[in-house]
């Protein structure tokens, strides 16, 4: 199972980080180590003091595929759910004007979390997806799926064109506006059309 992640496919998000807009998806991948399911919770390591949460759309790969053309992409992922990815931000600076990879501030264990998935047919319009993130009942994200720079088949066939998709592989679709640091005791969840999906705490 591999876990693929797009940046920068929001445009307020990408203005709020000061980065330039891509030419192209940008991609990462997180390890599985990094999942967390069930709700577990997640351990805020020792070695960033400041831990940054992302709250971002996910889509789960249901067959095989590669070189996948645009128009045959909804083939593959027949359900959506909500994910976090954690960003070690103050060692992605680091990373970042050393002009190195920055793996180590996203892959880190528990950086991934990821809620319960909804079939893509109780969807009305996955063009018009509404999603939310509320730290201690306060609302700190708003996203719509008709903001992303690249729509879900666009990532599926641009992906594909480098990584074999398999079952069970996840795509974190990128993050809205609004990111920010989280601390020890905080209670993240997140909602998508106001179902709540997704439940992490931070100890």
């Amino acid at each position: 199972m591999k876990i693929f992640c797009i940046g920068r496919n929001y445009a307020d998000h990408i203005k709020e980080l000061s980065n330039a807009i891509p030419d192209a998806p940008v991609i990462f991948m997180k390890p599985d180590t990094a999942l967390l399911k069930d709700s577990e919770p997640f351990y805020h390591p020792s070695f960033s003091d400041d831990i940054h949460y992302e709250v971002e759309l996910v889509i789960r790969i249901n067959r095989v595929g590669k070189k996948i053309q645009q128009e045959y992409a909804p083939k593959y992922y027949q359900e959506i759910g909500l994910g976090i990815d954690f960003t070690a931000r103050d060692i992605q600076s680091i990373q970042k004007q050393k002009g190195l990879p920055w793996e180590i501030a996203k892959g880190f264990d528990g950086s991934a979390p990821i809620g319960s998935f909804i079939m893509l047919e109780k969807i009305k319009d996955i063009k018009n997806i509404n999603f939310s993130l509320h730290i201690n009942g306060i609302a700190v994200q708003h996203g719509n799926s008709n903001l992303m720079i690249n729509s879900f088949d666009f990532m599926i066939h641009y992906i594909s064109q480098y990584f074999t998709l398999k079952v069970g592989d996840l795509i974190f679709t990128g993050t809205p506006a609004g990111v920010g640091k989280v601390s020890i005791g905080d209670v993240l969840e997140g909602f998508i059309e106001g179902e709540k999906m997704l439940h992490c705490e931070v100890k």
